[in-house]
């Protein structure tokens, strides 16, 4: 089984664009992203995926390996998707070009889920974690995913689901957190599957599987994922590495 990451690098972000290429101790964060998911020494081959000459420049100038997106693309999937054409691999995992403190666990993590899926059926493995805060768990920028008995997902939302209606019931919230991994299959019908209501709706690519019959499976994991959205996460981030 040939195991290949991608991590889509997309220049300009809204929020604050070009984080990618910010500075984070000594090498961009990009940088730092592509050499965390290299030595976690899972990985057959890892590619950052950008329409971007500057970081193309940047991720070759420090010895790694670029694929050029041909056309735009609306999402990451889309992205590598397109680019998973052009190369060998039975499971491609997207690591996000944000996150330069990716673990090697999580990793291993998604990859068991194919090892032991003997009959093939598992399209689609991403991670969780869990919410217990409320505030957390209204928010609607934190997606919500609700499993079946085998930690497979039966709906992704931006709402608090399942809803509270008994107060005394127990129940679990749990975080997605979008680091996929992909059957090669799934990743190169992505694009050509429809866009139906519900995603177009929640504006939540994972629901596309879904909405086309994929089985998707969760891994809880322990691991916050801590990526860069903003200029004080990237400050939060400086010290994080100054402080070891």
């Amino acid at each position: 089984m040939k195991v290949i990451a991608m991590i889509p690098a997309r220049l300009q972000a809204t929020r604050f664009p070009k984080k990618l290429l910010r500075d984070l101790c000594g090498k961009t964060v990009i940088t730092r992203t592509y050499e965390a998911t290299v030595n976690t020494g899972l990985f057959d081959a890892v590619y950052v995926v950008t329409d971007s000459d500057e970081i193309k420049a940047e991720i070759e100038n420090n010895g790694g390996q670029v694929i050029m997106s041909l056309k735009e693309h609306e999402c990451g999937s889309d992205r590598i998707s397109e680019a998973a054409d052009m190369v060998a691999g039975d499971i491609i995992i997207n690591v996000q070009g944000d996150e330069p403190f990716t673990r090697i666990e999580p990793l291993e993590d998604l990859i068991e889920v194919f090892k032991n899926d003997i009959k093939g059926e598992i399209a689609v493995a991403s991670l969780v974690h869990t919410m217990e805060d409320w505030h957390e768990i209204v928010n609607p920028n934190n997606v919500k995913v609700v499993l079946d008995n085998n930690n497979c997902v039966m709906y992704f939302s931006r709402a608090p689901i399942p809803h509270p209606r008994d107060k005394e019931v127990d129940v679990k919230y749990y975080k997605h957190i979008g680091i996929y991994a992909f059957r090669r299959h799934a990743l190169l019908n992505f694009p050509k599957m429809k866009m139906c209501q519900n995603e177009a709706t929640e504006k939540l690519e994972g629901i596309r599987f879904l909405e086309h019959g994929m089985k998707m499976k969760m891994v809880e994991t322990p691991f916050k994922v801590i990526g860069i959205d903003t200029p004080e996460d990237l400050e939060k981030a400086k010290q994080l590495l100054q402080n070891g």
